[in-house]
């Protein structure tokens, strides 16, 4: 983004369209398919007070919601098996797409925009709420 609309200079984020970014360099993420990951993220919202960071939403397929976090920050963790963990470590690569701050770039839009190349969701808050929320009224 340029003066007029923010100085949201954020090197991940594409000037247009959709990318694939390689997790584990400026961010992992996390993703939860369907309803699951619309509440988890309504749940994010709630917690925090606010916006939680940045989140990307799937209109088309799984319907996944993408929780962006600090890099190195999913692994050697426990998430709850809906969960699908975005990290590069030895023997994995994934890769996270990433739409463009504004125009088209369905199927996929910004639930949270980025607001700085560094501010993500915070990993310990997301597992905790993941959990209560997914794991609420099943056996762990």
């Amino acid at each position: 983004m340029n003066a007029l609309n923010g100085e949201r200079n954020i090197e991940w984020v594409p000037d247009s369209g959709f990318q694939l970014r390689k997790a584990g360099v400026q961010f992992d993420a996390v993703r939860v398919d369907g309803e699951a990951g619309r509440r988890l993220a309504d749940l994010m919202e709630e917690l925090v007070g606010g916006e939680p960071g940045p989140v990307v939403t799937e209109a088309n397929g799984r319907r996944g919601v993408y929780f962006f976090v600090p890099p190195g920050s999913t692994a050697h963790r426990c998430w709850p098996r809906e969960v699908t963990i975005l990290n590069a470590t030895r023997n994995r690569v994934s890769y996270v797409p990433v739409p463009a701050l504004e125009g088209r770039t369905w199927p996929l839009s910004w639930r949270y925009p980025p607001t700085a190349p560094d501010r993500f969701v915070h990993t310990l808050i997301l597992i905790s709420a993941a959990e209560s929320l997914l794991y609420s009224g099943r056996d762990r």
